[in-house]
């Protein structure tokens, strides 16, 4: 693995915002930043003449002024580029294996679309073995923001995300949001009342949270942390909490279904609905 962060580029808005995002945190962690852009075809499917020329053309064009904006707010940034020809999401997905970061622009997709995976930004977040950031056009400013937020499950085995949210966090200086949204029993939902026992749950949930806390606390003890257990959905929670923020992060476990790796319910959701930058980490 190479310490640089990776920014996928195809001329389009979003990547461009995912550039301006990209070019801040290479500056804050003090590694390059390699601009990628992909031809997508397969290396047999051979292009000559003037076709050729023109895709050439228009990488070095859509590269070039990738380069431009990276540099345009960090100017002693150590900036890359690269050109490779094959399918995109497999390219990307290499990329984001061998380097501490990958930053994609993202489109918000539509529910169906979203649990098929139809995008390539969304595909790679559910297959990366390295934490993968989606930036929307509309997060363009976000790269200012300080505030880093957390949507944690109370479970063993968080320790990836945990260790990547506590040092973004430290890097950025505005503090460390952890948020865990717990529901309702079965009970509730099914009678439509008042369980005694979910005020239980929540201060159980509240306990675990500190608990999961501590070690963290006392490794970076300069950051801010506030940690939070509400009551209520996940995503609709963390989408509320993120605004203003420079980066939600939310895990993702490893595991492989029927149809292939994809993401979860929550993360979809967020992705699709959150006016952060949304960081994908992959759990142990």
């Amino acid at each position: 693995m190479t310490a640089r962060v990776v920014v996928g580029v195809d001329g389009s808005p979003e990547s461009l915002a995912a550039v301006e995002w990209a070019a801040h945190e290479a500056a804050l962690r003090h590694v390059p930043l390699c601009l990628l852009h992909v031809e997508e075809r397969t290396r047999a499917q051979r292009v000559r003449g003037q076709v050729a020329f023109a895709l050439a053309s228009r990488s070095r064009a859509v590269l070039r002024d990738a380069a431009e904006r990276a540099r345009r707010g960090h100017p002693r940034l150590r900036v890359m580029t690269r050109c490779d020809v094959g399918r995109v999401a497999g390219t990307l997905r290499g990329a984001a294996d061998g380097a501490d970061l990958m930053v994609v622009g993202s489109r918000a997709l539509g529910e169906v679309a979203g649990f098929l995976l139809g995008s390539v930004s969304q595909a790679l977040a559910g297959t990366a073995g390295r934490p993968v950031v989606l930036v929307r056009a509309d997060c363009a400013d976000a790269a200012a923001r300080t505030a880093v937020v957390v949507g944690l499950e109370l479970i063993d085995g968080s320790d990836a995300l945990l260790g990547f949210v506590f040092a973004e966090a430290d890097r950025r200086g505005g503090g460390l949001r952890v948020l865990h949204c717990w529901g309702p029993s079965a009970a509730t939902v099914s009678s439509g009342t008042t369980d005694p026992g979910d005020e239980e749950r929540g201060r159980h949930a509240a306990e675990r949270l500190t608990e999961l806390l501590r070690p963290w606390r006392r490794r970076y003890p300069g950051v801010c942390v506030i940690p939070e257990a509400v009551f209520g959905p996940p995503a609709a929670g963390l989408s509320e909490a993120a605004r203003g923020a420079g980066l939600l992060a939310v895990g993702r476990r490893r595991r492989r279904l029927p149809t292939g790796p994809r993401l979860g319910r929550v993360t979809h959701a967020v992705i699709s609905h959150c006016t952060a930058p949304v960081a994908v980490v992959p759990l142990d």
